[in-house]
């Protein structure tokens, strides 16, 4: 169960602009380091400016009181770039895309004092909630222990092993699927 006071409120890209700095400053507490040009702040801003102007991309934020202490946001895959890295095979037509059947999870992070609360789940059920799409995607990294127990615990399966293009060094990722009485069919693909 999420932490009490926790306020859930969704976004569509137009009504995100206002409080982008927010997210950006949230990302960077949690993943900036200086020698680690993936997670840095100037690659962040241009894939949040970027996947911002995706039909159908959501935002869901979670506060408490005046602080934004989490966010996830995702949307409807419409081509297959997001499969280029696959190191697994997939069974034929895995990869095929039309902005109606895979909804992509992007991001899903919680500020360090406010983990193990429930928040991540809560932010994670409202982003899929209601979904229309017969699945769901989203990319974790195999290292991340807490992330993997968190997401098999949720539904998730691990279907492949998948490392973005343009990534150096490569971070490893998860995907997965869902259907109407629960989430998108959820499959993981693991960074490689």
């Amino acid at each position: 169960m999420a932490v009490d006071g926790l306020k859930l409120d969704v976004y569509d890209a137009d009504q995100a602009k206002a409080i982008l700095e927010d997210l950006v400053a949230v990302y960077i507490e949690i993943y900036d380091e200086p020698a680690d040009a993936f997670h840095g702040e100037d690659r962040y801003r241009r894939q949040i400016n970027g996947h911002m102007t995706l039909p159908g991309w959501k935002l869901v934020t979670g506060t408490v009181g005046n602080e934004l202490v989490g966010y996830a946001y995702g949307f409807p895959l419409s081509s297959d770039r997001w499969w280029a890295g696959l190191l697994t095979p997939v069974p034929a037509g895995f990869t095929e895309e039309d902005g109606q059947r895979t909804f992509a999870i992007s991001e899903l992070m919680v500020r360090e004092s406010w983990r193990r609360q429930g928040i991540a789940r809560a932010l994670h059920d409202e982003l899929l909630g209601n979904r229309e799409e017969s699945r769901a995607t989203l990319l974790a990294d195999p290292k991340n222990v807490p992330a993997q127990a968190a997401y098999a615990s949720w539904g998730w399966r691990t279907v492949a092993q998948l490392r973005p293009t343009g990534t150096t060094p490569p971070p490893t990722t998860s995907s997965s699927s869902h259907s109407a009485s629960r989430p998108p069919d959820r499959e993981r693909l693991l960074d490689g």
